[in-house]
């Protein structure tokens, strides 16, 4: 009988497989192999090569240090120029996000190595201090679009399958109008409850609120319990139009529970870009006065 060998493995499947592979772990944890070396290397150089005690930022070790994290520091900034060209390939963008994260890691070495830890308050230290909150905000999102993409998508689904953003706003669409419609028969004050509800923008708000997902003055939450106190003392009736607007209600809920955690997901999966890129930036001006005090001024 004969045997059929295995097929190899060629180009096109090696690239189908690399796309199911996160950055962080691209090319075998390439470029963390490669910071970790560099990182190990120049806390060798500092600690065994002879180099003066004071100053240590102006010795050759110090200047070659500060000129390879400013260059590092301004090659980081052009990952999101580099996010409008998606390119496959060495450079690709998956590649270039994972140099953007281990490289940026370096830097905590590299820039706090070329100080020699000689901190102050000064214009130095503030560079410094910049540049650790820029890292330490992108460590954050890192940990932010390696969890919340998972949790968002969780979030559609149920026990129906998944719904897509749209539809949960189609379905409270829906909800609002059968409320409206049962709850024709209230009284005055039952009516102005649901209306109150009704009225509600579902995606009104702080940007607390959203980032929090927690909406003290919801309208539909507060209609819902006056409308179940009120059954509480209320003798029970056949077609309860009460307790068909209680029903509903408790589907709104559900749904606008639903509705302000995808909110709250999106929210943070943006909410960390608006410490980071306005540090960066930043961070651009006090390396910039930096760099211009040491060569002019010192």
């Amino acid at each position: 009988m004969a045997t059929i060998a295995p097929r190899r493995r060629t180009g096109a499947s090696r690239e189908r497989t690399s796309t199911h592979e996160g950055f962080l772990a691209h090319r075998n944890f390439r470029w963390l192999k490669l910071s970790a070396a560099l990182a190990f290397l120049l806390i060798a150089l500092y600690v065994f090569v002879p180099l003066p005690g004071t100053h240590f930022g102006s010795s050759w070790l110090g200047y070659t240090l500060g000129t390879v994290g400013a260059l590092l520091i301004l090659w980081l900034t052009m990952l999101g120029v580099r996010k409008r060209a998606i390119t496959p390939g060495r450079w690709s963008l998956k590649a270039w996000t994972s140099a953007h994260v281990y490289l940026g890691l370096l830097l905590i070495v590299v820039g706090t190595l070329h100080s020699g830890f000689a901190f102050g308050w000064n214009v130095h230290t503030l560079a410094w201090g910049l540049m650790m909150l820029v890292i330490v905000s992108g460590m954050f999102g890192i940990w932010v679009y390696a969890t919340l993409p998972r949790a968002l998508s969780e979030n559609r689904y149920d026990a129906d399958g998944a719904i897509t953003e749209k539809q949960m706003i189609e379905a409270m669409r829906s909800l609002d109008r059968q409320i409206h419609d049962a709850a024709q028969p209230l009284d005055p004050e039952g009516a102005a409850l649901v209306n109150r509800s009704l009225e509600e923008d579902p995606f009104a708000g702080t940007f607390w609120n959203r980032l929090t997902g927690r909406y003290p003055r919801d309208a539909t939450r507060h209609a819902a319990s006056q409308l179940r106190q009120r059954r509480a003392y209320q003798p029970r009736v056949a077609d309860d139009p009460v307790e068909k607007v209680d029903a509903l209600l408790t589907r709104k809920e559900a749904m606008l529970a639903r509705m302000r955690r995808h909110l709250r997901l999106k929210t943070w999966l943006q909410a960390w870009l608006y410490v980071h890129v306005p540090v960066t930036f930043a961070l651009i001006a006090a390396l910039s006065a930096h760099i211009v005090s040491v060569f002019f001024y010192w």
